[in-house]
């Protein structure tokens, strides 16, 4: 028997079903592609907040998921005893103008408000961070406490090792047995779009690339529109793109390699450092561009997981927490913007 069936081996499925797990409920995750084949088995694993300004109930969501991801993290390698690579290292971003540099000391003065000091968003001098700094032609950066790293691919590795010492399996196909979460991502956004007959979610496409670099335990970057995530097996991953209009979703091509040489410019000691691996995938975006979570529009009693994008990972932890809650306790904490009615 099982309590719970989860359509969708992503970080959503795989995160509910630990957290269901836990709990104590008897969960079954099923995708035929197996665990992290999608967009959640990308390269850059970038665990970064919006900015602290204009506060909202999705900035305040995240907040709180980042905030629960080194308990989380560490659970789940304590259980199953893979490391997802997961460091709360923090961020550095350059100020290259006078205006950016006020706009910035407006936000670090609303995140002492808001983050209540639960994690920092200061402006400094670049000098004083070291030497692992992208230049800064005013200089000063941005430095957060808050950001954090893994590896994506790692991170699915060590939910599916974590789970299975929970007894819960991940399987091609089974049928839907109590009740069931579908967090299929793309395939799952469309298939809503087209029942409805308007688009209420879609696939972005982006593309990603690897470099071998140890830069070591320092924080990740975030440059010329561009992720710098130093990893615990020295490499380092640089990305990502953002294509709604793409004929290969998994081709990379010019796009990224424009963002690897843009990377060089941004962070010139990395030249030299050799492209180990080249990635495309297409995330799921819904149209409210928040989580949709929630009672399913189409499947009468059961339930839906998707639309993480670029912040899955890091809002999996809440994301999580608010599905096991609603699924086994019936308690509904999932804020208005987050269902799926914002969408529709």
């Amino acid at each position: 028997m099982v309590d719970v069936t989860i359509r969708g081996a992503g970080i959503f499925g795989l995160s509910i079903a630990w957290t269901c797990a836990r709990r104590g409920a008897r969960v079954r995750v099923v995708d035929p592609y197996g665990a992290g084949s999608g967009s959640s088995g990308g390269l850059v694993g970038a665990l970064a907040p919006h900015v602290p300004e204009n506060w909202n109930d999705k900035k305040a969501f995240q907040f709180e998921s980042l905030l629960m991801a080194e308990p989380f993290w560490r659970q789940v390698e304590a259980t199953g005893g893979v490391s997802p690579g997961y460091a709360r290292l923090g961020r550095i971003q350059p100020i290259n103008d006078p205006k950016n540099l006020d706009l910035a000391h407006q936000r670090a003065a609303s995140a002492r408000d808001l983050w209540q000091g639960r994690a920092e968003w200061t402006v400094v001098e670049a000098r004083s961070v070291g030497s692992w700094c992208p230049p800064s032609a005013t200089g000063f950066v941005i430095r957060d406490t808050l950001s954090a790293r893994m590896h994506p691919r790692r991170a699915c590795a060590a939910l599916v090792a974590a789970l299975a010492v929970m007894g819960v399996e991940v399987v091609p196909e089974a049928p839907d047995t109590g009740a069931v979460i579908h967090a299929t991502g793309v395939s799952g956004l469309l298939e809503l779009s087209d029942a409805v007959g308007k688009t209420v979610g879609n696939g972005v496409k982006g593309q990603a690339a690897l470099l071998r670099f140890d830069a070591g335990q320092v924080p990740q970057l975030f440059a010329d529109s561009i992720h710098f995530v130093p990893h615990a097996d020295g490499t380092l991953a640089i990305g990502s793109t953002s294509e709604r209009d793409y004929d290969d979703p998994t081709g990379t091509d010019a796009a990224l390699d424009d963002v690897i040489q843009r990377a060089l410019q941004a962070v010139p000691v990395l030249h030299g450092a050799e492209v180990i691996e080249r990635w495309a995938g297409v995330r799921p975006r819904s149209k409210s561009r928040a989580p949709m979570l929630g009672a399913h529009p189409l499947h009468k009693g059961q339930f839906i997981a998707n639309g993480g994008f670029k912040i899955g990972f890091g809002m999996a932890p809440k994301v999580a927490e608010v599905m096991a809650d609603l699924v086994l306790d019936g308690q509904d904490s999932i804020p208005e913007a987050f269902r799926p009615e914002a969408s529709l």
